[in-house]
């Protein structure tokens, strides 16, 4: 009998089995060739512990001790740079005021990010304290947790019909029995609620898209911030030499393997393009991925109030690897009954009850 049974192999999944695992028997189901093929396998993999609503911001700095000590740390540093025109200076202190980030001049900006054009930045600001995370070996460490206390992840396993009766049983190519269901599917969250008759929580996915570029100028980015238009109306992050740049789409979609809107890369490349000084000339190559959020923007944890044995790790939108080690922990503190650190007003802010 499996004690805790966690469709979907994302990051949400992977760190509440490995959390739950300590607790009883788990299994992973992931329903594509390989952990983390959606969204997971999607991100722009940045901690920046400011980014979010209050709850998400709480789940964040509580995670930031995980990512930085456990196993060696995730975390290699990064740096956000925000960039603002002429026009945005009441959203420029905005963002600045929310992301707890530091005015600096354009020479200064321009002396880390040479590209930046002069003619068309005029304000610009820092924060230091954003990381690249290793996501790949995030989710490979929590694998490797669950399958150690005695657990299993498993690819391949799309489910197609769940029933309850004395316990739940899924078809996933095989039957699995379960005492509790770990909802964890990201953009298909809610349909996996109603297959299990469960009521859904309104969860929306939302597409973004990205284009790879060749490092702009030829330039050495190893040492350059991640840069983010205001009002995240697109941005740009170093990634193994070349640039990643996002037009910070959110388009609503119906859940799906998603893939980038030519038109919307183009007026993000063009947004981008407005702010620096070197051409863009081709992609290398694009890609897309679903964000998916609860109707207020914050992540859903713990068991549905109507149906306990069922439990939601949804609504990760974008930001679930950086929140994955405490909302994870707060995920199975609410299971096994245990005192949260986090401040109960906060548990309460990302508990499914709100959506009832």
């Amino acid at each position: 009998m499996i004690d805790f049974l966690v469709i979907g192999g994302g990051i949400a999944g992977l760190s509440a089995g490995a959390r739950l695992s300590a607790h009883g028997k788990v299994t992973v189901l992931e329903a594509e060739d390989a952990l983390g093929y959606h969204a997971s396998g999607r991100s722009a993999a940045l901690f920046e512990a400011a980014y979010g609503k209050p709850a998400v911001v709480a789940l964040n700095r509580a995670s930031a001790d995980y990512h930085h000590t456990a196993n060696g740390g995730y975390l290699t540093p990064r740096g956000l740079m925000l960039l603002g025109g002429a026009d945005q200076a009441n959203a420029f202190q905005t963002d600045v005021a929310d992301m707890e980030m530091t005015p600096i001049s354009v020479d200064e900006a321009r002396a880390v990010v040479p590209i930046l054009n002069p003619e068309t930045v005029v304000y610009t600001a820092h924060h230091a304290e954003a990381w690249d995370i290793d996501t790949d070996r995030l989710m490979q460490d929590f694998a490797r947790v669950i399958r150690g206390n005695g657990g299993a992840v498993l690819t391949r396993r799309r489910v197609t019909r769940i029933s309850h009766g004395a316990v739940w049983q899924v078809e996933a190519g095989e039957v699995f029995e379960a005492r509790n269901i770990v909802n964890a599917a990201g953009a298909w969250a809610d349909q996996v609620a109603v297959m299990a008759g469960v009521a859904p929580i309104g969860l929306q996915p939302y597409r973004r898209s990205m284009a790879r570029i060749p490092a702009p100028g030829g330039h050495d980015l190893s040492g350059w911030p991640m840069l983010m238009g205001v009002g995240e109306s697109w941005y740009a992050k170093p990634d193994a030499g070349k640039l990643i740049v996002s037009p910070a789409d959110a388009d609503p979609v119906e859940p799906q393997d998603a893939w980038a809107d030519d038109m919307v890369l183009a007026e993000g490349l063009a947004r981008y393009q407005e702010m620096v000084t070197e051409e863009v000339t081709r992609m290398d190559s694009n890609w897309a991925g679903l964000r998916s959020f609860a109707p207020d923007r914050v992540l859903v944890l713990g068991p549905d109030p109507d149906q306990r044995d069922f439990i939601w790790c949804a609504g990760q939108g974008g930001y679930g690897f950086q929140t994955s080690p405490a909302a994870s922990q707060l995920l199975c503190d609410l299971v096994t009954g245990a005192a949260p650190e986090i401040e109960a007003g906060v548990v309460a802010q990302l508990r499914p009850e709100r959506l009832r």
